[in-house]
């Protein structure tokens, strides 16, 4: 469910929010379903438990889950915040877009690269 990148310059916890958030988004959480204990989670990525902490910290600070004393934390999706993310990902769209353009790939290129990435197709 969660696989850590040590490559990546960004803080472990920050990986953990990011991959939550995506699983949230997408649906692959359902809304109330509860999330890993800290305990559990720490042991299987071999991280301290801390870390698990902060990030289940910061994504109830955004809304994305949410605890109940003694039981655990949950999934609280709403559509509030698929609005968020999507206008994040629209935002990502238009600054690559505004790359392109900036070092003449043609509109036409863009436009059907974007549909082949959007059917899952591969890259030419």
């Amino acid at each position: 469910m969660i696989i850590i990148d040590y490559k990546d310059r960004r803080p472990i916890y920050e990986q953990i929010i990011e991959r939550f958030q995506d699983l949230i988004v997408k649906g692959v959480l359902k809304p109330d379903s509860q999330l890993p204990s800290v305990r559990n989670l720490a042991m299987e990525l071999s991280i301290n438990p801390n870390t698990i902490q902060r990030a289940y910290m910061e994504l109830e600070r955004q809304g994305f889950i949410y605890s109940v004393k003694g039981r655990g934390s949950f999934v609280s999706f709403n559509e509030e915040l698929l609005s968020l993310k999507q206008k994040e990902v629209m935002e990502k769209l238009q600054k690559a877009v505004e790359a392109a353009k900036g070092v003449q790939i043609p509109e036409e290129e863009v436009q059907k690269s974007v549909k082949r990435i959007y059917r899952g197709e591969e890259m030419k």
